[in-house]
């Protein structure tokens, strides 16, 4: 499991601000691609303009002749001026003199935002006034020139971290949300993250850093995916849910081991991240076999049904009513499932909804199995067996931020807590029709080698080698043993999955060549970033992502396209009666004579 180590050190050394990006040290021949992860000062050539960054000037720099550029950050009374680039502030002092009017004309008046170059020297600031807080504070730049750059116009919002705007406000003007120190930190990061993976691969494993296909074609199973229309009539690329089949090929290939970081795209823009239900939930439905509880009773007389609980440990000292109101209206809104909150004060008293209902022996068992204490609180909740784990899973991580924000320490935001998770079924029921069997995971993972016998009698109760890897309760990452027998393949995907297997005829012949036993993993990358910095969404690890709804706000993608240009696609447009006046407008702005 050096993996496992490895990603476990990474988080504990990245997880904290960072300084200068590590540069890249080119070596001999012999060493060259080579990458060292010691910090220099680069070596800027005769074509940079500027001779040091913002932000790493300090009192070791006393006395020399520096030029900066920058965007003008904020400026006090008209002496004092902050520049800022990507590496960080430095302080300007803004001369006063008559003989430099026309500098002081340039730093005075232009607007906030705007790209400035300066050169000075660098001096110390006055006793007293060093700015501790600030990496330059010892020091500042007493300027002779400057030049103005470009000049800013009045900015949608203000690029300070501390300024509250809308998330559709920073998508739409990504270009200057990128400013902002957090996300400069969050890109950062990531990218030293995304180095240091390659470098411990590639020099310390023998990986192969290898690109697959962004245009492909349809395959069975997985998500939806996004079509692209070719010249052919009829025909259309599919761009890759995941490199998934070309990981197998390049195993046939004999590059066994081989990494990307690889784009995956999935038709899902509106879908909430998928989270494995592997929380501390206890089935208490032999408990309530017998209960007078109308929606109990109604559970557990549908197939699949079952009543299950979760305790919040010393939740009676730290849950309010108005906490437990907004836990029922979660389960109600989102999941169309009751709560019942149970409150143990002391052995006797049951302060709940249900408490006349629940029999003596019911009481002594629920305490046993779920280990309750006094000041235990537990929710209880019943439905189809998958519906209810799903509930409670999301319940609890609600629950823990509902603790914290009324003063329970939970999780200590610098520890990373990892956890595998195996022994997947391998099939799952159709939702739509529960006589038929889906992948659980995909159509390519191998079963459990000590059920493949039930393939062939009760394929239902097949365990998957199929895992997840876990990071603080949310998934980051998952993969299996791959099937390398081109008959076992077949057989699973036509009989057990009824799949067109013609889709598939490339990776079935190549299964038939000599095929290794193989398998694989994919982290979520974007997830783990935004796990280890503690951004509340993904989209704020990512340079310019998409929004819920899976649009550019920035660019309005996606868009129209007229007839015409559809026309060497030969593919048409079915517009909606809503949109009748939408297909009107595109066509006479694409016809001027119409």
């Amino acid at each position: 499991m050096y993996f496992l180590s490895w990603l476990s050190q990474l988080c504990r050394g990245l997880s904290r601000p960072i300084g200068r990006t590590a540069q890249p040290t080119w070596g001999s021949f012999s060493r060259s691609l080579a990458l060292s992860s010691q910090r220099r000062i680069p070596e800027f050539n005769s074509f940079v303009a500027r001779t040091n960054t913002c932000g790493e000037l300090r009192s070791s720099h006393l006395g020399q002749e520096v030029t900066l550029c920058g965007w003008i950050q904020y400026r006090r009374q008209n002496i004092f001026l902050v520049l800022r680039d990507c590496h960080g502030l430095v302080q300007v002092v803004i001369p006063q003199d008559e003989t430099a009017a026309s500098v002081k004309k340039i730093l005075c008046e232009a607007p906030l935002e705007s790209v400035v170059q300066v050169s000075g020297t660098v001096i110390s600031r006055p006793p007293g006034q060093e700015n501790a807080k600030m990496p330059t504070g010892e020091i500042e730049i007493k300027v002779k020139t400057a030049e103005l750059l470009n000049s800013c116009k009045k900015l949608p919002f203000e690029i300070k971290d501390f300024v509250k705007k809308t998330e559709a406000l920073r998508l739409q003007y990504r270009y200057l949300d990128l400013r902002s120190f957090q996300m400069q930190y969050n890109l950062r990061l990531r990218s030293q993250v995304v180095m240091k993976m390659r470098e411990y691969l590639c020099n310390l494993h023998g990986f192969v850093d290898i690109e697959t296909p962004t245009l492909f074609k349809r395959t069975p199973g997985g998500a939806k995916e996004f079509l692209v229309p070719s010249r052919e009539p009829g025909k259309f690329y599919s761009l890759p849910q995941s490199p998934q089949q070309f990981k197998q090929l390049l195993m046939v290939g004999g590059l066994d081991r081989y990494f990307q970081v690889a784009r995956c795209y999935r038709d899902e823009g509106s879908r909430p991240d998928r989270q494995p239900e592997f929380t501390q939930i206890v089935d208490i439905s032999n408990v309530f076999k017998h209960t007078e509880v109308r929606f109990l009773q109604d559970a557990l007389s549908k197939p699949q049904g079952a009543v299950k609980a979760m305790c919040v440990r010393e939740g009676a000292n730290y849950l309010k009513k108005k906490d437990i109101e907004s836990i029922r209206k979660f389960a109600a809104d989102h999941f169309k499932e009751e709560v019942l909150p149970v409150f143990l004060k002391n052995k006797e008293n049951w302060n709940s909804p249900v408490a006349k209902f629940i029999l003596e022996k019911q009481r002594l068992e629920l305490i046993r199995l779920m280990e309750i204490q006094e000041d235990d609180v537990v929710l209880l909740t019943a439905g189809e067996h998958k519906k209810a784990c799903s509930l409670l899973g999301k319940l609890r991580l609600a629950c823990a931020d509902i603790l914290e924000m009324n003063g329970m320490v939970l999780r200590d935001p610098a520890l990373f807590s990892f956890l595998w998770v195996v022994d997947f079924p391998l099939f799952l029921p159709k939702e739509d029709n529960p006589l038929e069997l889906e992948s659980a995971h995909h159509p390519f993972t191998a079963p459990h080698p000590g059920d493949i016998h039930l393939l062939y009698t009760e394929p239902e109760k097949v365990r998957s080698q199929h895992y997840d890897l876990v990071l603080n309760g949310s998934e980051i990452g998952g993969g299996s043993i791959r099937i390398h027998d081109a008959e076992l393949q077949h057989y699973i995907l036509a009989t057990l999955l009824k799949e067109d297997v013609k889709l598939l005829s490339h990776l079935l012949q190549a299964l038939d060549y000599g095929a290794p036993p193989h398998g694989g993993i994919a982290l979520g990358l974007d997830r783990l970033m935004c796990l280890i910095t503690g951004a509340a969404s993904i989209r704020d690890v990512i340079a310019f992502p998409k929004s819920f709804r899976g649009h550019d706000l920035m660019s309005n993608a996606p868009d129209s396209v007229s007839p015409q240009e559809l026309k060497p696609y030969h593919i048409q447009v079915s517009w909606p009666a809503d949109s009748e006046a939408e297909r009107s407008s595109l066509n006479h702005s694409h016809h001027p004579e119409s």
